[in-house]
């Protein structure tokens, strides 16, 4: 038996120790070794090729993060013939992180300081899973921070405050990799496998993308988004040398399904389809291993592109970095 799982066994044999009977804990004890055992076995089995990558031989793995991500709109189009383009951002938002895992097992803390202070009101929702086969992203944000501006053609720029725009939306992909045995995506973002030689694999892809997004003050518009795409990509895990990686990855998706309204004033505007029409996943890490330490840094990158210039164009881009540490018992 592992012996942090026989420390875990004792600490919690000891605190029930007042409260259960010698039968009871002995259950107990026997209910959270079975328990270990089956997490162990399903850790350890995989259909892997293990010379190109591998578990890690310990149980733990702990890591720290600072993440830091943003959001941008960009808008073009012509009213009544006249082009007309905007630009607007969120603040940045930055968090601090701290992930527990056990056998493939994940619990991840985040703290947000600038909210903790009142400097920062919107929510964001980030849930990601990685593994050899497939994987996915569940990003949502309810952002009421954007500033920007906005011009039309022979009119002088009108500079947007934060308490013009607000938007909520959700992004969310999913990848399938077919060179599963070999390359592996957890080695780049979630460190519960080992990239031992350099492999890359096509992919298939699924993305979509809801949105809403309001401005008031002197004009009143409801832009509503959905979308659903369908593509293929590549990724690659580059083992220069031994204990460095470095993942690149593409995935760009075409909508087959879209339904996008624009309402102005009261006035409905329905926005046709134009091909083509994008989302692109993009991800990029660099992982260095020291013995049972680690750091690295990942980013995901999502990005939109729905509409005609000659009516209305609108590009979405949301992106994450994180900065990480970590070591493994």
């Amino acid at each position: 038996m592992p012996s942090t799982f026989r420390m875990l066994t004792a600490v919690i044999t000891m605190l029930c120790a007042c409260t259960v009977t010698p039968l009871q804990a002995q259950k107990l004890w026997h209910t959270l070794h079975r328990v270990d055992s089956l997490l162990s076995s399903r850790y350890r089995r995989g259909n892997i090729d293990t010379l190109y990558i591998t578990r890690p031989s310990t149980n733990w793995t702990l890591t720290a993060r600072v993440n830091v991500s943003g959001a941008e709109i960009s808008m073009q189009g012509k009213d009544m013939g006249v082009p007309f383009k905007s630009e607007i951002a969120a603040d940045f938002k930055s968090t601090l992180s701290l992930g527990f895992n056990y056998l493939g097992v994940s619990v991840s803390l985040a703290l947000n300081p600038a909210k903790l202070m009142g400097k920062y009101k919107d929510f964001e929702l980030n849930l990601n899973s990685y593994s050899n086969r497939w994987g996915f992203d569940f990003i949502y944000q309810d952002a009421h921070n954007f500033t920007g501006w906005f011009e039309s053609k022979g009119q002088p720029r009108i500079e947007l405050p934060s308490d013009v725009l607000t938007m909520n939306s959700l992004n969310v992909n999913f990848y399938y990799a077919f060179n599963h045995r070999r390359f592996s995506y957890p080695a780049a973002f979630s460190q519960s496998y080992i990239q031992r030689r350099s492999a890359g694999s096509f992919l298939l892809a699924l993305s979509g993308q809801g949105q809403k997004t309001e401005t008031k003050k002197q004009m009143e518009s409801l832009l509503r988004v959905t979308n659903i795409g369908i593509g293929a990509g590549y990724g690659y895990n580059w083992v220069p040398t031994r204990n460095w990686l470095f993942h690149i990855s593409a995935l760009p998706t075409f909508t087959v399904f879209s339904h996008t309204s624009l309402t102005v004033d009261s006035e409905r505007i329905p926005l046709k389809y134009h091909f083509p029409e994008v989302i692109i996943t993009a991800r990029a890490a660099i992982v260095r291993q020291f013995g049972k330490m680690f750091v690295g840094w990942t980013s995901v990158y999502n990005y939109t592109n729905i509409g005609d210039e000659n009516d209305l164009s609108i590009q979405n881009t949301k992106w994450r970095t994180r900065l990480l540490f970590g070591f493994r018992l």
